[in-house]
């Protein structure tokens, strides 16, 4: 009951400040930050007829500010850095005498700005969706007051009961398997009517949704998370909220989200047109321009206005309430080329020189390489433009990757594919903080992609962990989970995971009526997992690869003390291989450990490979 009772007690606090004062946002903020000054955001009744006064030693009030609104109040002070820790009295007196207050509270930090380490490429990320991940507390699957409260397994698009709890009651397994990073799905409240359990339609960009659980317990799966190595990665979103979201009813600005007359009187919205090549075409129309930008993501998303600078500070400032809150290590931003890429640079860049180790990743779901590696922070963009964006998502790489092992072999198809697609690393400003996946919770399974095919799958996931690239394993795939039956359904991309749930029949954390096939998956994947995480040349090690040739694929990770040699294999039957061609390597007469056998031998001028599989050879030299 824990998620119900914060849920109650959220109510209770601002309805106790009295009716006039309804929301503070950040709900508090710390001593020490690089940036002194933080924006509150004050909502309640004809708040802007009030002056605010604060009498704290540290503590300036710098200026305040009015919305179109009445009933918002900004309220700009500097925390100086010899501040202490406390509670500030913040008092607001209006023309007639009356006067209201409220305690806010600047809290001390724990840790140090460089201390806040982010995600790289000697990590591997675990995807998840919570809502069908497992279950810990059902007594939080339904809150009163809520506008969705059925739970139904049996619906795709219904909520599963998949919580924080279950999260942390599994973080044994997730580390076990490897895994270094953990990134969820949005957890913060999502009060929509339908298809609340995906979560990026967020109502609150302050309050965990209380079906997930508690403030606490997030902060607790960060922390336990952290004891066990594994990294929390948060999922944001700064270009859209839910259509509930509270300020909806009563927005601040006539410009806070995008075609907000059209909301106001309720004509159509409308939607971006999804161009997001207009962000670098140099030909691009205005209209296209603006479109894309301001559109609503889709009806029930509310499209933010970042032009308006209070919005901008607003969600600057909660993503590093998050960052500093949870103790992150690191933030995914969700559909990164929506939003004005201007606030997009200067939202990265405040995050950056706060946290100078952090990572973020944005989402570019494009296909061309040109266009993902404009965001990277070190990109020569001809416009000028300087992202402040460490990693994106290499979704150019994915379908090649895809495309390479399901095509039959030719001069221009088959293993070409993924040999050129790599060979665009000379475009990125750096390719090994670029995150690779097969799949994601957005797209077809990778087992369903490779049309259930274990062999291609287990190349696949190999090629993901020894690339040069920071590797994204999606949940359930260990165990080649899949959506065959209907491909493209969200609904079912998103499959309970196995044992997440009391009573389920199969058990993907304890291999309870697992088949053959999927127990030797996730076994494979657990034995390449963890030694990946101590294999310091797949971290940072240099890059070598080979043409395609007879139906095989040679790449090379390698430093001055070691390599690791990766061969795919599509044909159907044994080949020897022949390593002449490869003489540079040096690897011939060398010792060799086969990783995914466990055997060890001297290497040979013929190296036998097994039919339809994938071979890595650990050589020291």
């Amino acid at each position: 009951m824990k998620g119900v009772r914060a849920f109650v007690f959220f109510l209770f606090v601002f309805t106790s400040l009295g009716s006039q004062i309804r929301k503070v946002e950040p709900p508090n903020w710390w001593v020490g930050m690089k940036n002194h000054e933080v924006q509150l955001l004050i909502y309640g009744d004809s708040i802007s007829h009030f002056t605010p006064m604060i009498a704290y030693e540290g503590v300036t009030l710098k200026n305040h500010f009015s919305g179109d609104n009445p009933n918002y109040l900004f309220v700009n002070i500097e925390i100086a850095e010899d501040t202490r820790q406390g509670t500030i009295k913040v008092g607001l007196k209006n023309e007639k005498g009356s006067t209201i207050s409220f305690d806010y509270e600047i809290k001390g930090r724990t840790k140090e700005a460089e201390d806040y380490i982010g995600f790289d490429s000697s990590d591997v990320v675990y995807l998840i969706t919570p809502d069908r991940f497992a279950n810990g507390n059902p007594s939080n699957d339904t809150i009163e007051g809520l506008l969705e409260t059925e739970v139904d397994r049996t619906q795709n698009y219904k909520r599963h009961g998949g919580d924080i709890g279950g999260i942390i009651d599994h973080l044994d397994y997730i580390a076990d398997m490897g895994f270094t990073a953990l990134w969820s799905s949005p957890l913060l409240l999502n009060d929509m009517p339908e298809q609340s359990y995906h979560g990026y339609a967020i109502t609150d960009f302050y309050k965990t949704d209380p079906r997930f659980g508690s403030l606490e317990e997030y902060t607790e799966l960060s922390q336990k998370a952290s004891g066990k190595g594994i990294k929390l990665i948060m999922d944001q979103v700064a270009n859209h909220c839910g259509r509930e979201h509270w300020w909806m009813k009563d927005l601040p600005f006539k410009d806070w989200v995008n075609y907000q007359d059209n909301f106001e009187r309720g004509t159509p919205i409308t939607t971006t047109n999804h161009r997001r090549t207009v962000n670098q075409d140099a030909y691009a129309s205005e209209y296209d321009k603006n479109l894309m930008e301001k559109g609503w993501f889709v009806p029930s998303m509310p499209d933010l206005n970042q032009k308006n600078p209070f919005m901008a500070k607003y969600l600057i400032q909660n993503s590093i309430w998050w960052i500093e809150t949870l103790q992150l290590g690191g933030i995914r931003q969700d559909t990164y080329p929506y939003p004005n890429k201007e606030f997009m640079a200067n939202w990265a860049e405040a995050i950056m020189e706060e946290y100078p180790n952090f990572n973020i990743v944005g989402e570019e779901w494009s296909y061309n390489p040109l266009l993902v590696g404009y965001w990277q922070d070190g990109s020569k963009n001809s416009d000028g433009y300087h992202s402040n964006l460490k990693s994106t998502m290499d979704f150019p790489l994915q379908k090649a990757l895809v495309e390479a092992l399901v095509e039959t072999e030719a001069w221009n198809k088959g293993l070409i594919k993924l040999y050129e697609g790599l060979s665009n690393d000379f475009y990125y400003a750096h390719p090994e903080s670029i995150l690779l996946f097969g799949d994601n919770h957005d797209m077809d399974r990778i087992f369903t992609q490779l049309n259930e095919n274990k062999a291609l799958t287990k190349m696949a996931l190999t090629f993901i962990l020894v690339a040069p690239r920071i590797p994204q394993i999606y949940y359930g795939t260990e165990i080649l989970m899949e959506n065959t039956a209907n491909l493209g359904d969200h609904g079912l991309i998103r499959t309970d995971f196995p044992g997440g749930w009391n009573g389920d029949s199969k058990n993907g954390f304890t291999g309870k009526g697992l088949s053959k096939e999927q127990i030797d998956t996730q076994k494979d994947l657990k034995k390449l997992l963890n030694f990946r995480k101590s294999s310091s040349v797949l971290h940072h090690g240099q890059t070598k690869h080979f043409a395609p040739e007879n139906g095989t694929y040679v790449l090379c990770r390698f430093d001055e003390k070691e390599k690791i040699v990766m061969i795919l294999n599509k044909n159907e039957e044994s080949y020897g291989l022949n390593l002449e061609r490869f003489l540079e390597l040096d690897i011939i007469g060398k010792q060799a450990l086969n990783v995914l056998t466990d055997d060890t031998f001297e290497v040979s001028e013929i190296l036998e490979l097994p039919p339809e599989g994938v071979t890595v050879l650990h050589i020291k030299e």
